[in-house]
Order: C-alpha cells, then sequence, then structure tokens
C-alpha cells in the first residue's frame, strides 16, 4: 500500500500545531553531560511523534520521510527552540546500531538513546595508535555467548556518565591492520571498567582515560560482522564528523563573547578597518562552511561518499582558531582577566583555549587534510608501510 506524503507546507502546520500545544520549555539550560528527567519525559514525546528520527522505517519511531520533509521538522523545532528532532542526522550510536547493529541490540538501545535515559560515549581512541584508528590494540576475544575485552581507550568524552560505549577493537591479529577490527557497544556498568578524568587546559574534565580489564559484551552487541568493523567505524566518523563541522561549543557563561559582531560594537571596535576585515572573513567562513555541510549531508544521505565531511571538519576547526584570535584582540588587555566577575573576558579565553579541541577531537586536522587528499582530490596516498602486513607483526610504537 503506498502512503501519500504531505507536502513541506502541510508538514510545518502539523509540526507548528504540535509544538504550540506540547513545548512548554525545559527550564534552565542545562549541562550537555547530564539529562534531566523533564528532557527524557519531553523526548519521549518527539519519539512517539516520529518526528526524532522521520527519515527511519516506520517500524523503528520513524516516518520513512525524504530528507526534504524531515528538514521541514527540524525547522519548526529550531524555531521555537525544542530539542529532539531530526536525530537521524547527528546521532552517532542511533544511526550507527540502525544500519549495522542486531536485532536484539536494536531493541535493547535504539529507544532508550534517541530519549537520552542511556547515554553512550566513544571507545576508539588509543596511548599507543595516535591518530591511526586502525593501529589498535584493545583486544576482543569470542567466549561463548560473549566477548572480552582488555585494553586501554583515551580521550573518551562523557565516559563519567555513559551507560554504553561505542567500541572499535581488535579480534583478527594475523590480518593487515584495517581487516581484523570489529565493533560492539560495550554496557559501562560494569566490574573492569576504570575511569580515571583528564583535566583539560580549561579546568573542564570531560575527556578521561579509560582502563578495560575482563569487560563483558553479549554476543549480540557485535556491530555488523566480525573483522569487519572498520566499515562500521567510517560510518560512525561522518556522522561525528558532520556534528564537529556543524558548529561551535557556546561560551562558558553565555555572554557577549558569543557574538563577534556584538561584541566589537560592544568594545567600539566595529569601525576599526582590521577588525572589520578578520570579521568578515571569519563569518564569509562561516557560510561556506554551512554551504559545505549541506553538501556533505546530501551526499552521505543519498549513500555516496562522505568524505566531504572532513571538509566541514577542518574547516570548523579553521574558524574557531580565527575566532579566537579576533576575540582576544577585540576584548584586548581585558582578556587578562579571569573568573566569574569577568564573564566576558572569561568567556574570550575559554572559547580561544577550548578551540584546539576542534583540531584533535573527531580526527585531528592532519587526518582530515589526508582524507580530503586522497579521497576528494584524487591525489596518490600517503604510503604505509605496514598496511599489508598481519598486524603481529607490526612493529609497536
Amino acid at each position: 500500500m503506498t502512503t501519500t506524503l504531505p507536502t513541506a507546507d502541510q508538514l510545518r502546520e502539523e509540526v507548528r500545531a504540535w509544538l504550540a500545544a506540547e513545548w512548554t520549555g525545559l527550564g534552565p539550560a542545562e549541562d550537555r553531560w547530564s539529562t534531566t528527567p523533564e528532557r527524557v519525559a519531553w523526548l519521549e514525546k518527539v519519539v512517539a511523534a516520529g518526528y526524532a528520527v522521520p527519515t527511519w522505517p516506520v517500524e523503528w519511531s520513524g516516518r520513512a520521510y525524504p530528507a526534504e520533509l524531515a528538514d521541514a521538522i527540524a525547522a519548526e523545532f529550531e524555531a521555537v527552540g525544542a530539542p529532539g528532532a531530526r536525530q537521524d542526522k547527528y546521532s552517532i550510536p542511533a544511526n550507527t546500531v540502525l544500519a549495522f547493529g542486531t536485532e536484539k541490540l536494536k531493541n535493547d538501545l535504539l529507544h532508550d538513546v534517541l530519549t537520552e535515559r542511556s547515554r553512550t560515549c566513544l571507545f576508539y581512541s588509543e596511548p599507543g595508535a595516535g591518530s591511526d584508528l586502525a593501529g589498535v590494540r584493545t583486544t576482543a576475544v569470542r567466549d561463548g555467548d560473549r566477548w572480552i575485552v582488555n585494553g586501554q581507550k583515551v580521550w573518551t568524552s562523557g565516559a563519567k556518565t555513559a551507560d554504553y560505549a561505542l567500541l572499535i577493537a581488535r579480534t583478527d591479529w594475523d590480518v593487515p591492520k584495517h581487516k581484523g577490527l570489529s565493533y560492539f557497544v560495550v554496557p559501562m556498568r560494569q566490574p573492569g571498567v576504570d575511569i580515571r578524568p583528564l583535566v583539560q587546559i580549561t579546568g573542564e574534565a570531560h575527556f578521561n582515560e579509560v582502563f578495560l580489564t575482563d569487560v563483558e559484551i553479549p554476543a549480540d552487541y557485535l556491530v555488523g560482522e566480525e573483522g569487519k568493523g572498520w566499515r562500521v567505524l567510517q560510518t560512525a566518523l561522518a556522522y561525528e564528523r558532520s556534528i564537529m563541522g556543524d558548529g561551535a561549543r557556546a561560551s562558558r557563561h553565555g555572554s557577549i563573547a558569543d557574538d563577534l559582531v556584538e561584541l566589537a560594537r560592544e568594545r567600539g571596535r566595529l569601525a576599526d578597518p582590521v577588525v572589520r576585515d578578520n570579521l568578515a572573513t571569519v563569518l564569509a567562513l562561516r557560510e561556506l562552511n554551512a554551504l559545505n555541510n549541506a553538501r556533505a549531508k546530501a551526499a552521505a544521505e543519498q549513500g555516496t561518499s562522505s568524505s566531504v565531511m572532513s571538509l566541514g571538519k577542518l574547516a570548523m576547526s579553521g574558524i574557531l582558531h580565527a575566532e579566537g584570535r579576533l576575540r582576544t584582540d577585540i576584548a584586548g588587555p581585558e582578556t587578562l582577566l579571569a573568573g566569574a566577575v569577568n564573564p566576558v573576558a572569561d568567556d574570550v579565553n575559554f572559547l580561544a583555549l577550548n578551540a584546539f579541541f576542534t583540531s584533535i577531537g573527531g580526527g585531528t586536522d592532519q587526518i582530515q587534510r589526508t582524507i580530503i587528499a586522497e579521497r576528494v582530490l584524487g591525489l596518490p596516498k600517503e604510503p604505509e608501510v605496514d598496511r599489508d602486513l598481519p598486524f603481529r607483526a607490526v612493529r609497536r610504537s
């Protein structure tokens, strides 16, 4: 049976009326690493209405809509500041599990992830692998109806509050490094998961190093096929880079430092020709990056290469660095001050320091340049002397 789709205008009217009846706000801004009962209750409504993942199949809380209609839903939610819509565009765990997970894993995880009843983190990077995600040495060994994991991960955001982790681990040491990897969902609330915070230059500790000792994973929590984890990882990374290419983190105090034009006007620097030139450059780069991200997401939704998302990831890194320099220049000597009693200076310094995170998280700037060179521009691949060696024979760093 063919279902007639609504027009974009009809759908906007429907969503607008639904929001008018249901959306009453969530109170003060929340910490990005925590979820309140009020937020969970709201997200339950969004999922039940089919607005959370509108492009997904109906049996998984979707509406089977094309991307254009799904974007109309997101636009109405954005207009009133309501969260939860269009997670089919940005949720790393939900989209990865939907694409590759077992039926049990989908049933166990998808609803709770979409409603934030369960939080997730990423077990990718390792101390000895650097930016080479195929060089991981954390092992997963099959033992009956479970996998046993041992190893160490680092730079894990949100590990302290996560219920599950998305893990890339080595399951075969006798094949080349990209072919011996498998992808898992790890239950975090169990013995053997040792989380140790890493304090950042901003004074926060959102990152962690995690030690895994005889950690158990149900066999059904293997995502994709054994030994085919590299393919799954690339899908997950595409969503992560898309998110990081979309925008920056807000300031600590939510002060005027978030808006460069207003900051320049407030400080009497808006007429300064050098400030205006740098400001125009940053604003132009923001607009260019938004257009590139739209291009990348359209390609991904059509099932084509997502490598162009690396352009957005790299561009956002450069934009944040440029914004950090410009804010510091506009604020001037006041940036020598700090603390809540100096909110503008504190935010300027915070955003300048936090800008460096985007150059590392989700793949370093250097990795993005290599991806762009090889997969977007078609330049020769960078030599990898260990690419075709059995991983057991690869020299350790």
